[in-house]
């Protein structure tokens, strides 16, 4: 990889926000590392991006919702001699239906992903920022991180967690040349939807709705800025506003409207 650029390591770049976000930075001359499961659409994303700059891209797919992945993902890329001076946290995804009849398993490898993972890569990564007095981290939060979300019961308290724990450590680090960045956007155009099969939810059935790239954009330009909170959109950042105006009750039971299917519960 080139010593001239800066490396940014993005986590779910295959596609969605993730891959609007490596298409930015690679637009600011950033190398990059990519990291997601699919090989293919990684190595697709690399070949268009170092036909359009001058920048390298570090292919390595790996499922990270293995709880072995990040480590052996910091020791890859330990071993090649990179140097992250951005890390983002992008990888998750959400499951949609009442808690009690959803499976354990896939709620479990959830928590693992949109938590577990992205805190211990936060670790790894942001040790060696430290020592050197400089970096950046922008973890993928989500306006659901401002209230509970019936339907969506884990999904939402994974993100308040993402978005409690950037908040602090943002705290934390100061003054430490390191910022941290959290990144709450609204329902976005992806295949987050399709994987979460909520695609009859109320949420996003029939309504306008932010695109990847435009989220990715205002989140570059946020993180640059060194803002600790980003929310896209006037419209979501007056929704993740309303709950400190509203009872607990009435905004659970308002979200749980939100979130049914147009087709009833």
């Amino acid at each position: 990889m080139s010593n001239s650029n800066k490396t940014a390591l993005i986590t779910g770049a295959s596609g969605g926000i993730g891959y609007e976000l490596a298409i930015v930075f690679a637009k600011h001359g950033y190398n990059l590392v990519v990291v997601a499961r699919s090989e293919l659409k990684l190595k697709q994303l690399a070949n268009g991006l170092t036909a359009s700059y001058p920048i390298a891209v570090e292919v390595m797919p790996m499922d990270l919702a293995d709880p072995s992945a990040p480590e052996a993902l910091y020791q890859a890329v330990t071993a090649k001699g990179i140097e992250v001076e951005v890390l983002v946290n992008n990888a998750g995804f959400a499951t949609y239906g009442f808690f009690t009849e959803l499976e354990a398993g896939r709620e479990l490898q959830m928590l693992q992903l949109n938590v577990v993972t992205l805190t211990h890569l936060t670790k790894l990564f942001g040790r060696d920022m430290v020592k050197r007095g400089r970096g950046r981290i922008l973890n993928v939060a989500s306006t659901a991180a401002f209230q509970p979300g019936p339907l969506m019961a884990v999904y939402y308290a994974s993100k308040a967690y993402v978005l409690s724990f950037s908040e602090a450590i943002a705290n934390e680090l100061k003054d430490s040349g390191v910022t941290v960045t959290a990144l709450c956007p609204g329902p976005t155009e992806s295949g987050f939807q399709e994987r979460a099969a909520m695609e009859d939810s109320k949420l996003v059935n029939g309504q306008q709705i932010m695109d990847a790239a435009t989220v990715a954009q205002l989140g570059f330009e946020g993180l640059m800025a060194g803002k600790t909170v980003i929310i896209p959109g006037l419209k979501n950042r007056l929704l993740a506003l309303a709950p400190r105006f509203v009872p607990r009750d009435v905004t659970t039971r308002i979200v749980r409207n939100m979130q049914a299917s147009v087709h009833g519960d």
